[in-house]
């Protein structure tokens, strides 16, 4: 007689919320092309299921900043944001995002940093933060959908062979951390970091 499968346990769900922020695609000057780039590769990446809050915004800090919240308020475990962390004057990412937090990542902030600086020597005039902001993470990413990629899943050799880790590695563990669901990913696209203790057992 056969034994019936086990089912390993789903995956949790997850909802996450992305946004794109910039005066030009806001009011319709040109196609925005951050939050394409954050679903498509959120969606390669994660085995979770994903529910997603998409956001198209100016760079208006109070509005950067409500948003946030809402989107926090809102159940997002995780919230992406891209564009506005440059010096210019209408770039107010960075200061919006600090204004809701509970606690201050800067790890994230220094990794995207040292990834982009492999790319272009203007990387240091990047300013992304991450923040905590209850049970939920935020992050400041570069505003090209090419260095958003690069800077989540890191640099590799000709091979596919780590050379720097992406700072998405390091994301699950920290949404488990802050009492969030437990993000499983896809090993090819960015493989999490846990420690054993914290790693999920699936069922066989």
């Amino acid at each position: 007689m056969n034994e019936p499968v086990r089912q390993a346990p789903a995956a949790d769900p997850v909802k996450i919320g992305i946004v794109s922020i910039s005066d030009r695609a806001s009011s319709g000057v040109y196609e925005d092309k951050g939050l394409p780039a954050l679903q498509d590769w959120l969606g390669r990446a994660l085995h979770n299921p994903i529910t997603f809050a998409a956001r198209l915004i100016p760079d208006e800090q109070a509005t950067i900043s409500q948003t946030l919240v809402e989107l926090v308020d809102a159940g997002c475990s995780l919230v992406l944001t891209t564009g506005g962390t440059g010096p210019a004057l209408r770039d107010v990412t960075p200061e919006a995002t600090l204004a809701v937090a509970d606690k201050e990542m800067p790890g994230f902030g220094e990794q995207m940093r040292q990834i982009s600086l492999a790319f272009v020597p203007t990387a240091i005039l990047s300013r992304q933060v991450a923040v905590v902001r209850g049970n939920c993470l935020i992050i400041n990413l570069p505003g090209q959908p090419k260095a958003i990629a690069e800077t989540l899943e890191g640099l590799k050799d000709a091979e596919g062979v780590q050379k720097v880790h992406g700072i998405f590695a390091a994301v699950p563990y920290c949404i488990d951390l802050i009492g969030g669901p437990y993000l499983e990913t896809q090993d090819s696209v960015c493989k999490a970091f846990r420690p054993k203790n914290a790693v999920r057992v699936r069922a066989a």
